[in-house]
């Protein structure tokens, strides 16, 4: 594993967040040490993003680097921030949300335990619009990497979040996030670093995330244009062990059934039964998955277009 005199990177990338990026911002200044630096990359953003930076920077002067950059999406972002860091390890932390308190000092006791490590999954605090929150540790992982990986994209028993993880740059060998995806561009890294690499969990809370209605997670347009691409790009690209490819056919299941999902949510009723569908011939055990079924039949016998 390489080393680096600048153990920890944290990349803020920033597009139209200035109402949430000083607080993102001063959660990490807070923690910085010898060995940790912070990157915030405003990609090309609309609003008031330059200035609030501007401001950041006369405030906490040589605290933080800032760089502006056409607008090319997250994955571009993220990109640009491995390139552009020093640290061995990368913390990719989104503009609206921000570092939990210690969270760079129980990484560095972490990474010190655990040299060998090159992703260290780590805990959040989900936040809610109301203030509510709610804590969210990780379980212990399987030490077989194949059960690990189906634990992530099949089981969901592995839960992983930008922010609450850190990535050591070796990963990134295997493959960047991928540019042509406004969505779903972590899967295909988290993929590869559960598959191939030492994985180890940090019970404890890194960042607090918050959920709000507007986020990119949950806008179905991005999420369609991306559609079964995430797949090829999991297991056709080198990321992943061609042994692992048994995996394939059922992701390819469930990745159409959360289209369908999400279709349907969105009214768009024709497109949500063809999804059924694919996901119906891909697998047909996804007829045991009774809530999706369920929805299914409510939808044929509703006879909405």
């Amino acid at each position: 594993m390489s080393t680096s005199d600048l153990l920890i990177s944290i990349v803020i990338p920033a597009y139209n967040y200035a109402k949430t990026l000083p607080r993102a911002v001063e959660s990490v200044i807070a923690q910085l040490g010898e060995r940790s630096e912070l990157l915030v990359i405003d990609d090309g953003s609309t609003d008031e993003t330059p200035a609030v930076l501007a401001d950041l920077q006369a405030a906490h002067p040589g605290q933080f680097r800032a760089i502006r950059k056409p607008n090319g999406g997250l994955s571009s972002v993220r990109n640009l921030g491995i390139k552009e860091s020093k640290g061995a390890y990368l913390v990719f932390l989104d503009a609206d949300d921000e570092l939990a308190p210690n969270a760079l000092s129980l990484l560095n006791e972490h990474l010190a335990q655990h040299p060998q490590t090159c992703m260290v999954i780590g805990g959040h605090w989900a936040v809610w619009p109301d203030g509510k929150r709610r804590k969210h540790l990780p379980t212990a992982l399987p030490e077989d990497r194949l059960e690990r990986l189906r634990g992530y994209l099949l089981d969901k028993t592995v839960g992983l979040a930008n922010g609450a993880s850190a990535i050591h740059r070796d990963v990134f060998r295997l493959g960047t996030y991928p540019e042509s995806f406004r969505n779903a561009e972590d899967i295909p890294v988290f993929s590869q670093a559960l598959a191939n690499f030492e994985c180890t969990v940090l019970a404890a809370p890194l960042a607090l995330i918050y959920k709000h209605d507007d986020s990119m997670r949950h806008d179905i347009k991005e999420d369609c244009a991306v559609g079964l691409a995430v797949i090829e790009e999991v297991f056709d690209k080198g990321r992943v062990p061609a042994a692992m490819a048994s995996l394939r056919r059922a992701f390819k299941a469930q990745r159409c059934l959360s289209l369908f999902r999400g279709l349907l949510s969105a009214g768009r009723f024709a497109e949500a039964r063809r999804m059924y569908w694919q996901a119906i011939s891909t697998d047909w055990r996804v007829i045991f998955k009774t809530s999706y079924t369920r929805k299914a039949l409510r939808l044929w016998l509703s006879g909405k277009r």
